[in-house]
């Protein structure tokens, strides 16, 4: 039962219990108000951001946030300081899981080259376990890291060579990219949202 509570209500981390990275990160967020503000976050941890917005929460006030590339996030305002405020983020240990591959991702993405097509929306799967099949018939456990309606990012054990086709879930795509925790597909053709829903 008691498990049960924490998975239900999680606790709020410790400032600085988790490795920030720098990242640019639009969004929009709701106060508690409901009033919605645009807003970029500039720093970013599994446990907390720092973002800036014109309409500052107060300290201890509860925000839900919708960033690109990784969804939404809730949490409550440990501080603000000048342009923007540190928000503590509520979340599960699966959640925060999720949270480090995708800020690993989005730090990678920059040094490694690899592509990104805003003219497609990133989406962030409710259940980012799939499966990775070979053409020889192998097929390998993943989770999706970042998608979109033309490639994927997968956390995966093995790294096939760049340039094999492969099929995620029944997407089929090729790899372009290796990365510390995965691959990097191009899918040979557009999916559009409901298809990669329906996948995901």
């Amino acid at each position: 039962m008691q498990s049960a509570r924490a998975q239900s209500h999680p606790e709020l981390p410790k400032p600085g219990q988790y490795s920030r990275v720098a990242v640019n990160l639009h969004g929009r967020m709701m106060r508690a108000d409901h009033t919605e503000h645009e807003c970029l976050v500039e720093v970013m941890s599994p446990g907390d951001a720092v973002i800036s917005c014109e309409s500052l929460p107060n300290p201890g006030e509860r925000i839900v946030a919708y960033l690109d590339h990784i969804g939404r996030v809730e949490g409550r305002v440990f501080e603000r300081s000048g342009s923007n405020f540190t928000l503590s983020l509520i979340a599960t240990e699966r959640k925060r899981d999720k949270l480090s591959a995708q800020l690993t991702w989005l730090a990678n993405k920059h040094e490694l080259n690899l592509p990104e097509d805003r003219r497609h929306e990133r989406l962030s799967p409710d259940n980012p376990m799939s499966e990775v099949r070979l053409d020889d018939g192998r097929r390998y456990p993943c989770r999706i890291i970042d998608l979109s309606m033309s490639g994927a990012a997968v956390e995966i054990e093995v790294r096939p060579a760049k340039g094999t086709m492969v099929t995620l879930g029944n997407m089929r795509g090729r790899v372009v990219r290796h990365f510390q925790e995965g691959i990097a597909l191009e899918f040979m053709s557009h999916y559009s949202v409901e298809q990669i829903t329906r996948m995901a």
